[in-house]
C-alpha cells in the first residue's frame, strides 16, 4: 500500500501547490485527515465484505449491478488516468538527467509511453515479477523523501515560507482546490482492498494495512513537503518540474540532487507499477461479474490478467498523447485532477454502501459517523476538482451507459465479488 501510494504525488505537488501559499499546507493536513477517515470507512467495509474489487465491489454489493458497473467504470478511469499521470511525473524527474525530455514534447511523450508499456510487459510475466519491482522501488523511495525533509527542517530558511494566500482567491475555494490536488498523493490507499481474493485472512489484514499504511504515508509526506518549501522560494517551486531535486541542490549540491532525482524516479516507477497491477485486477473482477465485455477475466500463462492490463494501457497512452501539448506540469495537473475525481466518486458510493449496510446494526454508531464523514470529504474533493475536470469526468462516466446496455444482453458472468462466507 505504501509503495502504491507514495509516488508522483509528493514529488510533483510542491510545484503545483506553490501558488496557494501556506493554504497548501492546510490542504495537506485536511487531506491527511480525510484519507484517514476514508481508510477507516474502507476498513469497516472490508471486515463485512472481504471481496475482490475494493470500492467497485462495495458499491455493487450495496446498490446492484448498474451502480456497480458505473462505479467500476469510474474507478477504472481513475487507474488508467493515474497510470498516465505517474508516468508523466517519472519523465519529469528523468529530465533532470536528460534535459531533452523537458525541452521536447515529442521526446517526453515517447519516453512516457515506453515506461508504461515496459511495466505492462513486466506485470504480464507474473505476479512475482511485479512484486519484485514493487519491493525494490518502495525501499528506495522513502529514504530520499525523508532526507530532503530533514535537511529542510534542519537547515532551511523559515523566512522563505510563502504568504498565506498569494493567489488572492476565496479562502474556501483555494483550500478546496489544494485538498483536491493533495488528495492525489493519497490515491492508492484504497488499492489495499482490491486484491482481497489473493490474501489470507483479509477480514483481519486489510483494516490493519489501511490504517497503518495511511499513517505512514501521511508522516512521510508532511516531513518531506515542509523540507522542500523551506529550501526553495515559492516562485522557484512553481516553475520546477522536479522540485525535490531542485531543493536538494541548495543543500547537497549537484551530486545530492542526482541522488534525490534517482529516488524520485524509483518512487514514481513503483507507483506506476502498482497502478498497472491494480488496473488489471479491477478489470478482471468486473469481468468475472459479467459487467465488462470480452474475455478480460482470463489469466495468461503467467497467472496475470495481461489482456486487462493491455486495454488499460491503451487508454492511458491515449490520455498521454492528448495532453502533452499543454506542457509537462499542466498535463500532469489535468491528469491528477481527473484521476482523483474518478477515485473519489467510487469512494463516495462506498461510503453510502456503508451507511446502508450498518444502519440498524447494534453498536454501529461509530461506523455510521465514519461513513458520513467519508462521504462529506469525498464530496468536498469532488467540488474542489473544478468545473472543467468534473465536466470531463461526467462525460467519461456517462459514456459507460451504452456499454452497460450492450452487456446486459450478454450471458452473465460468474460472480467473483461475493463475500467468501456466502454462497453465490
Amino acid at each position: 500500500m505504501v509503495g502504491g501510494t507514495i509516488g508522483s504525488g509528493i514529488f510533483m505537488l510542491p510545484a503545483l501547490l506553490a501558488p496557494y501559499g501556506l493554504l497548501g499546507l492546510a490542504g495537506w493536513l485536511i487531506a491527511g485527515a480525510g484519507a484517514l477517515v476514508l481508510s477507516l470507512m474502507l476498513a469497516d467495509l472490508s471486515k463485512t465484505l472481504p471481496v475482490i474489487g475494493g470500492p467497485y465491489a462495495y458499491a455493487r454489493a450495496g446498490m446492484g449491478d448498474f451502480i456497480g458497473f458505473w462505479i467500476g467504470w469510474g474507478y477504472w478511469i481513475a487507474l488508467w488516468a493515474a497510470t498516465a499521470a505517474i508516468a508523466v511525473a517519472c519523465v519529469g524527474y528523468l529530465s533532470f538527467f536528460f534535459p531533452i525530455l523537458n525541452d521536447s514534447a515529442a521526446a517526453s511523450a515517447a519516453m512516457t509511453l515506453a515506461l508504461i508499456w515496459s511495466l505492462i510487459a513486466i506485470n504480464s510475466r507474473s505476479v512475482a515479477a511485479s512484486g519484485g519491482v514493487q519491493l525494490l522501488t518502495t525501499l528506495l523511495k522513502i529514504l530520499p523523501l525523508l532526507l530532503v525533509g530533514l535537511l529542510g527542517l534542519a537547515g532551511g530558511d523559515f523566512d522563505q515560507l510563502p504568504p498565506v494566500n498569494p493567489s488572492d482567491g476565496h479562502y474556501l475555494a483555494v483550500i478546496a482546490t489544494s485538498v483536491t490536488l493533495v488528495m492525489w498523493a493519497f490515491v492508492g490507499i484504497e488499492g489495499g482492498t482490491v486484491p482481497a481474493d489473493n490474501m489470507r485472512d483479509p477480514e483481519r489484514l486489510i483494516p490493519r494495512i489501511l490504517i497503518a499504511g495511511t499513517l505512514t504515508v501521511l508522516t512521510v509526506y508532511v516531513i518531506a513537503y515542509l523540507g522542500v518549501i523551506l529550501l526553495l522560494p515559492a516562485e522557484t517551486l512553481a516553475a520546477s518540474s522536479a522540485p525535490f531535486a531542485d531543493a536538494s541542490v541548495a543543500s547537497l549540491g549537484k551530486a545530492g540532487a542526482g541522488i534525490i532525482a534517482a529516488g524520485a524516479i524509483m518512487a514514481t516507477a513503483g507507483a506506476l507499477n502498482a497502478q498497472i497491477l491494480l488496473s488489471g485486477q479491477l478489470v478482471r473482477a468486473i469481468a468475472l461479474d459479467g459487467l465488462f465485455p470480452g474475455n478480460l477475466d482470463r489469466l495468461n500463462s503467467g497467472g496475470t490478467p495481461a489482456r486487462a492490463m493491455v486495454v488499460s494501457g491503451i487508454f492511458a497512452s491515449i490520455l498521454v498523447l492528448t495532453n502533452y501539448y499543454k506542457g509537462l506540469v499542466e498535463a500532469f495537473n489535468m491528469m491528477i485532477l481527473l484521476s482523483t475525481l474518478t477515485t473519489l466518486i467510487p469512494l463516495a458510493f462506498a461510503a453510502i454502501t456503508a451507511l446502508i449496510l450498518f444502519r440498524g446494526q447494534p453498536k454501529a454508531g461509530r461506523k455510521l459517523v465514519t461513513a458520513a464523514l467519508a462521504f462529506s470529504y469525498a464530496l468536498l474533493v469532488i467540488v474542489g476538482a473544478g468545473q472543467e475536470t468534473v465536466y470531463y469526468g461526467f462525460i467519461l462516466l456517462v459514456a459507460a451507459m451504452p456499454v452497460y446496455a450492450f452487456i446486459r444482453h450478454q450471458p452473465a458472468g460468474k460472480s467473483n465479488t461475493i463475500p467468501k462466507n456466502e454462497s453465490a
